[in-house]
């Protein structure tokens, strides 16, 4: 077992003691949700007061509630559609309040630019979950692209840890939206073969009835 390897498996125990932990507590997997939310605000306002360091632990904590909700709704037979839709959502509030604690701190030190950026960085993650939602009406699953959101989480801790943010905003922004266009050029090519597909069944269909 090489050492990655290694942390990976430790890593997953520590997981699964957690969340037998929290199936013994009763808890709801929609509270563990809404506490992950709570705490991602949390690292929003040291995001916008500049302890980056603090933060990015504080995203780690986050990060272990958003891990955990949906094992605990397995191990208490807790699964529901709703629960689903809710984790989503909420992730999608985490998201923006730690972009908008950035926001924040870079307009309050003037840095009109890295505001801009931070906005750019906001509308990608946005889209990127919105394509595949709406890709996912046309046809069977988008899951195309690399920067879908736990790479993101990781490249925001990591700058947060290293008080590196600008180049790991740089990296969200391009990325993010080049995952947005690679989402509607793999929905395009896909809708059309569908479309192909069906249209071609539908000739077959019509040639032998007249036969």
């Amino acid at each position: 077992m090489t050492y990655t390897q290694a942390i990976g498996a430790a890593c997953n125990r520590v997981i699964v003691w957690i969340v037998r932990g929290l199936a013994l507590t009763k808890i709801s997997p929609n509270a563990l949700t809404f506490i992950g939310l709570l705490i991602n605000i949390a690292a929003a306002f040291l995001l916008a007061f500049g302890h980056f360091r603090w933060a990015g632990v504080v995203i780690i904590c986050a990060g272990i509630f958003d891990m955990v909700d949906g094992r605990v709704a397995r191990e208490t037979n807790q699964v529901t559609r709703f629960g689903g839709f809710f984790d989503s959502v909420l992730d999608r509030y985490s998201d923006l309040a730690l972009l908008m604690g950035l926001l924040v701190y870079y307009a309050s030190i003037g840095r009109n630019f890295y505001v801009v950026l931070t906005a750019v960085v906001m509308t990608a993650s946005v889209m990127i979950s919105y394509t595949r939602a709406r890709a996912e009406n046309t046809i069977p699953q988008c899951k195309v692209g690399f920067m879908e959101r736990p790479e993101r989480i990781v490249l925001l801790i990591i700058g947060c840890l290293f008080e590196r943010m600008a180049p790991v905003l740089w990296v969200i922004a391009v990325l993010g939206n080049l995952t947005v266009i690679h989402r509607m050029v793999y929905t395009y090519q896909e809708s059309k073969r569908l479309e192909d597909a069906q249209l071609r069944s539908v000739n077959t269909h019509v040639e032998r009835h007249r036969a």
